[in-house]
């Protein structure tokens, strides 16, 4: 539902009645203050996020264990050729 232009009328209206003509550029100065920083964290954080996403990992896959020596000698001998 879109603001009617005579709503935003009224609420400046209201924020001059209880503020003051002298606090305006204050209010003003605040807010542009407080958009900038909101843009500016919003942007380094979607900033980061796409780094973290789009980085790949620095450390290698990891390579499966030698077998033990036990093993080893039990898979020579199973492989190597019987003299039957």
């Amino acid at each position: 539902m879109p603001i009617h232009p005579v709503w935003i009328a009224a609420i400046l209206i209201i924020v001059l009645i209880i503020f003051g003509p002298g606090r305006l550029p204050e209010l003003g100065s605040a807010v542009g203050k407080a958009m900038r920083e909101f843009r500016k964290a919003t942007s380094e954080l979607t900033s980061e996020m796409s780094a973290a996403v789009n980085s790949t990992p620095s450390t290698p896959p990891a390579t499966p264990p030698a077998p033990a020596e036990s093993e080893k000698a039990t898979a020579s001998e199973s492989t190597s050729p019987s003299n039957n």
